[in-house]
């Protein structure tokens, strides 16, 4: 075999190598998905017969909420509750201001933003599950919430224009998508200049490996797929945003807390993309749950 022919057939093996390589992150990114998916459409129907999602109620669910948020709301609402804090006692929200939450589930935190930013304001939730849209849009419904809209789409690729929103809130979602980066892209793009984010989540210890935290849970029960503090700052921070603070709030693991993030997208910030390619709004639809004590 001559010289030429081993480089060609060790480029052609190297060039198969890298291919299958893409194909098993490929295919394990969609496997996160669908079972991302399946976890939280199943969660969204044991809540619509009237059963909790979580048993943890010291770190996971409704029990984070104080008892007159929850008497605001409907039932079901309160029992799809699957998130790991209350962005909405963080966010600060104003009258007149329009609000987007991120994996918004059964609508928790979308209704209770309705009601604090009041009928000249709007709450936005964007979800891709179609059994917690569905769920969430009946709550509304029962909740009388008019200032409200129930969005389909995944957090990596928003369905709202550029520059439309001025509070970006989540509930322990951010640690369920398979890639992080765009998700912080999409919150830079869609905040206004001035606008900020109230986000809680779970984060790691930086001591700790990405091996290390998916021992410690399941990617749907929010863990396995958790950055570290230092990467959520810096995700944060490589899309533009400032004043940025992660604020830990209590514990969930070994090593793994709940944690507020806080941020905000400069008064005179470059948009990053072009604001003439608008996307259109769809007409709607995951919430989230973290620690062992979650279904």
């Amino acid at each position: 075999m001559t010289a030429e022919t081993i480089h060609a057939e060790t480029t052609r093996h190297a060039a198969e190598t890298a291919h299958a390589a893409a194909g098993t992150i490929q295919q394990t990114a969609a496997s996160i998905h669908e079972t991302v998916r399946d976890h939280y459409a199943a969660a969204a129907v044991r809540a619509s017969h009237g059963d909790a999602c979580c048993s943890d109620t010291e770190t996971i669910g409704a029990g984070l909420y104080s008892a007159l948020e929850r008497d605001e709301l409907p039932d079901a609402a309160v029992l799809a509750s699957l998130g790991c804090g209350n962005p909405i006692a963080v966010a600060e929200l104003h009258e007149g201001e329009r609000v987007l939450d991120l994996g918004s589930g059964g609508g928790i935190d979308v209704l209770l933003s309705a009601k604090r930013v009041g009928p000249t304001g709007r709450a936005f939730g964007v979800d891709m599950t179609d059994e917690m849209l569905a769920l969430a849009q009946r709550n509304a419904a029962e909740a009388g919430a008019t200032n409200v809209e129930f969005l389909k789409g995944t957090i990596e690729a928003l369905p709202l224009p550029a520059e439309s929103v001025d509070v970006v809130i989540s509930n322990c979602v951010v640690n369920l998508a398979t890639d992080k980066r765009a998700v912080f892209r999409e919150i830079a793009r869609v905040l206004r200049p001035g606008g900020r984010i109230g986000i809680t989540d779970i984060v790691a210890e930086d001591r700790l490996t990405p091996g290390e935290r998916a021992e410690r849970g399941s990617y749907a029960g929010c863990i396995a797929g958790a950055l570290s503090v230092s990467e959520f700052r810096r995700g944060l921070e490589d899309v533009g945003l400032i004043d940025v603070s992660i604020t830990p709030s209590h514990a969930v693991a070994d090593g793994m807390m709940s944690a507020i993030a806080k941020a905000t997208k400069p008064i005179g910030a470059r948009p990053l993309v072009d604001l003439s390619a608008h996307r259109e709004l769809p007409v709607a639809a995951t919430g989230c749950c973290g620690g062992a004590g979650c279904c």
